[in-house]
């Protein structure tokens, strides 16, 4: 949802309906999850992809049909062995795809509009949207593709019978807090014990934290890739003449503080998790070494440091004579970033971010051509 939100804002700030298509469900190597999201303006325009080119001309022509009659509508894509070529999953993939017509200052308008503006102030919630109810194609006035968004202490929007909507919305809590997106099975009123409808509940957490130390011209490059990859971006310097936000105008926030100083309060404010990317680029000692004492014994996901190696051998060096321990220095990853042969800041970034997904999701750093099994981690 996040990569169409802007273009969303203004179709629901306009006076035309629009058609909005959800994955449901994947199985095997879909290549988006569950939640991904395309838009069909009534002018033809298009927002976002499901499937990187695979079935958005067949959802396309669909998403024509629920403008023409307001119906909302399910489908399956795949590709079959017979005719690989078909409309479908060339690599190998399927979807279930909902959609459903979003009138102007409709309630599913609203539900929408107040889950971008979430998204916009970085606030978690969960959206669930009902994507079965054992038809493929229903009415106009059918439950089918309605959203409910649902935060720890409340709930807009109606998915079917008060029940149901109760039941959604107290798991979809128990989702939230476990940043968990899947497919509900209830009764039609909310009974756990059957399984005739189905609702997919998308938690919407805020995005994940990179700090960048360093206010030179490898981090703006850095800034600019982290915000495409989904990063809210801080970058920190010490230096007023360098930390400001006229040289980072895609970072999030640009602060002037001492490093060390910093983090120690982003750590005593509870700002600083799993998920959070610390990437130093400073490559001077007497701001890093500081700097790492704390980073190294937070609870920080990944902690980079830029440096050559021999800056890497001194740092480690004075980070042993502070106290700093094997296990500790073993979070590390310094030099910062995988062989790519990078050269430039923007190559350089490139080479961050590549590792910071590889440790994070778990990846090999292997060509994919020379590893078997499934491509995408869970």
């Amino acid at each position: 949802m996040r990569d169409i939100a802007d273009g969303l804002r203004l179709w629901l700030e306009g006076e035309e309906p629009f058609v909005i298509a959800v994955i449901a469900k994947t199985w095997s190597s879909s290549p988006r999850p569950a939640g991904t999201m395309m838009a069909v303006g009534a002018d033809g325009e298009v927002l976002g992809s499901l499937s990187g080119g695979c079935v958005e001309g067949a959802v396309y022509e669909l998403a024509q049909e629920v403008l023409a009659d307001g119906r909302p509508r399910a489908a399956h894509y795949g590709v079959t062995d017979d005719d690989a070529f078909a409309v479908g999953l060339t690599c190998g993939g399927h979807l279930d795809i909902v959609m459903r017509l979003i009138p102007p200052r409709s309630e599913e308008a609203r539900v929408l509009a107040s889950a971008i503006s979430k998204l916009g102030a970085d606030e978690p919630f969960a959206l669930a949207m009902l994507v079965s109810t054992g038809a493929s194609a229903a009415e106009p006035g059918e439950p089918l593709g309605r959203f409910s968004l649902i935060t720890a202490d409340t709930a807009d929007g109606a998915l079917g019978s008060e029940r149901l909507n109760d039941a959604v919305a107290a798991d979809a809590r128990g989702w939230l807090a476990a940043g968990r997106t899947g497919i509900l099975t209830l009764g039609a009123d909310g009974q756990r014990l059957y399984d005739d409808q189905e609702v997919l509940v998308m938690s919407l957490t805020p995005r994940p934290r990179m700090i960048v130390f360093g206010a030179i011209d490898y981090a703006r490059a850095l800034a600019e890739l982290a915000l495409f990859v989904g990063y809210h971006v801080t970058v920190c310097d010490a230096r007023p003449i360098f930390a400001t936000p006229q040289r980072f105008p895609t970072a999030d926030e640009v602060v002037t503080q001492w490093p060390h100083r910093y983090l120690a309060a982003e750590i005593a404010a509870d700002r600083i998790g799993p998920t959070t990317v610390i990437a130093m680029l400073t490559h001077d000692l007497k701001f890093d070494v500081p700097l790492l004492e704390v980073a190294l014994r937070c609870e920080a996901g990944y902690i980079g440091a830029m440096g050559s190696r021999r800056t890497n051998e001194q740092r480690e060096q004075q980070l042993r004579e502070a106290g700093v321990t094997e296990a500790e220095l073993s979070r590390l990853h310094a030099p910062i970033g995988l062989d790519i042969g990078a050269r430039t800041p923007e190559a350089t970034a490139v080479s961050i971010i590549a590792e910071v997904v590889q440790c994070l999701w778990g990846g090999s750093g292997e060509h994919l051509w020379a590893t078997d099994g499934p491509i995408h981690r869970e």
